[in-house]
């Protein structure tokens, strides 16, 4: 094979040389561009983590002595983003660019400032009892909104723009993935943190805090990615056709709706509702995606369940509070080791050797259960160093996931699928909580635990699979770094890429 040969079948999966003097000014050219994207990125995962977690504060305040005003408000939560994120997918395809992105902000930054407002109304409660019942309905309606407008953000970002921006400015996408997933982890642990020292001081201050940092940085977020827009004019796709067709569609659709059934429009709808579904789970792409998903069919990490477990056997927050900082510090480089690893083997082994990792991680832990005593500190120390070795597993399989639904899917397909991807993930979340409510003591906490073990090895199952299906095998017969070519989505790469 020649050089030039090599060059172009590996291009997708292999950065730049470094070395090369013609990638070296585009590289230069790139960091304003890059700088301006993260910003805005950060701006938006900060908010919307300092938000989600603040409100649930906010309701344990307001409503003290229950739990039930804030699982309602999380459930509604999560369920608008199961229901709606395929049908929000569709319309961040089919729009412009940077008119999604700013709208995303929009409706991020508004149903937090509405909200706001309402926790202020809760905090100080007058007038007639339903006052209160009221402003939480629309508190929570609120949430979804800004849930769904987050969505639509991430995923136009992280599975569209990220893609364009990386091959428009030369730079390698697995690093620029890997910045952007440590933007997210850095703002899941400091955002609530910040959020919780204010609130341990007063309620009222965490909730002007909440909304005075919304309001600083809707234009600095605003206007930055209109300059990631401008600088690169990759990003800018012509939908003549598409919104013209589209709006015949409608057309057509409007003159026949007079005409039909009020059933048959539902029929209608329901079969376009279903149809993101349908192309994603058609997808050769499917197997990889879904076995990401079931990793949010977990407690085996730092959340509020297993921090319960651990104070139960007799750790201090200060302790699991060190321990959560371990497992990031995990989680952060997982994030370093994916982009190098990605680069040496390339994403379909990586995500192979790392979901493996994170299932040999917990092996003992889970062992740990089965065998000793649940509430002793030799199970729950075997359960620390598990999860947190196994982050840098679950934050490496994703990356390469990531890059591997970036490489496959359509351009015109790409926030549809990452939206329904994102559904299901929630859908898994949302069956992670039902775990600990049928099995709500500590003294139960193993069977949460052997389920959540049993999703990743799910999991494993089906990337295997996937793998098989892609590569022909699951172990090289040949030499580690042979030159025999495989194919991967109709195109032939060396094996050593795949």
């Amino acid at each position: 094979m020649s050089r030039g040969a090599s060059t172009d079948e590996t291009e997708p999966f292999l950065p730049p040389s470094s070395s090369s003097e013609s990638i070296e000014t585009p590289i230069r050219a790139s960091k304003p561009v890059l700088i301006r994207l993260y910003i805005s990125h950060s701006l938006s995962t900060w908010n919307s983590r300092m938000f989600e977690f603040g409100a649930v504060l906010f309701l344990a305040s307001i409503f003290p002595g229950t739990l039930l005003y804030a699982s309602i408000y999380a459930l509604v939560r999560s369920l608008s983003a199961v229901l709606l994120s395929s049908w929000l997918g569709s319309v961040v395809d089919r729009s412009n660019r940077l008119k999604a992105i700013r709208q995303s902000i929009i409706w991020q930054r508004l149903p937090v400032a509405l909200s706001c407002a309402s926790f202020v109304a809760l905090l100080t409660p007058l007038g007639p009892s339903y006052i209160s019942p009221l402003l939480f309905a629309v508190v929570t309606l609120l949430a979804c909104f800004e849930k769904l407008a987050y969505t639509a953000n991430t995923v136009a970002v992280e599975r569209d723009w990220a893609i364009v921006v990386s091959d428009a400015l030369q730079i390698p996408r697995q690093d620029l993935n890997a910045s952007m997933r440590r933007i997210d982890l850095f703002c899941k642990l400091l955002a609530p943190v910040v959020i919780s020292l204010i609130d341990s001081f007063s309620t009222r201050v965490a909730i002007w805090t909440t909304l005075g940092t919304n309001a600083s940085c809707v234009l600095v977020e605003y206007f930055a990615i209109a300059q990631v827009y401008k600088s690169v004019p990759e990003l800018v796709r012509n939908q003549e056709t598409d919104d013209n067709q589209y709006e015949g569609e409608e057309a057509t659709s409007d003159s026949q709706n007079s005409q039909r059934s009020i059933a048959h429009s539902t029929v209608q709808y329901a079969r376009s509702a279903v149809a993101p579904w349908r192309e994603y789970v058609s997808s050769p792409l499917f197997l990889a995606s879904f076995a990401l998903s079931l990793l949010y069919l977990t407690v085996l990490s730092f959340g509020t369940t297993m921090v319960t477990y651990l104070l139960h056997t007799g750790f201090n927050s200060l302790q699991v509070s060190g321990m959560r900082i371990g497992a990031v510090i995990a989680e952060l480089s997982g994030t370093w080791a994916a982009p190098f690893i990605m680069n040496k083997i390339g994403p379909i082994r990586s995500g192979l050797w790392f979901l493996n990792w994170q299932f040999t991680c917990l092996a003992a832990a889970v062992a740990a259960f089965a065998f000793l005593d649940n509430s002793s500190q030799l199970v729950a120390v075997s359960l620390i160093v598990g999860v947190a070795l196994s982050r840098i597993g679950l934050w490496g399989f994703d990356l390469s996931v990531q890059f591997l639904v970036q490489e496959g899917v359509d351009e015109h397909a790409r926030a549809r699928f990452s939206s329904t991807e994102m559904a299901l993930q929630n859908i898994f979340e949302l069956f992670s909580f039902a775990t600990t409510i049928v099995f709500p003591l500590p003294e139960q906490f193993k069977y949460p635990v052997y389920i959540s073990y049993g999703a990743i090895a799910m999991a494993a199952v089906c990337f295997a699979a996937y793998v098989r299906k892609e590569r022909g095998h699951l172990l090289h017969t040949s030499k580690c770094f042979g030159g025999d070519k495989l194919r991967l989505f109709g195109r032939e790469m060396p094996s050593r890429d795949i």
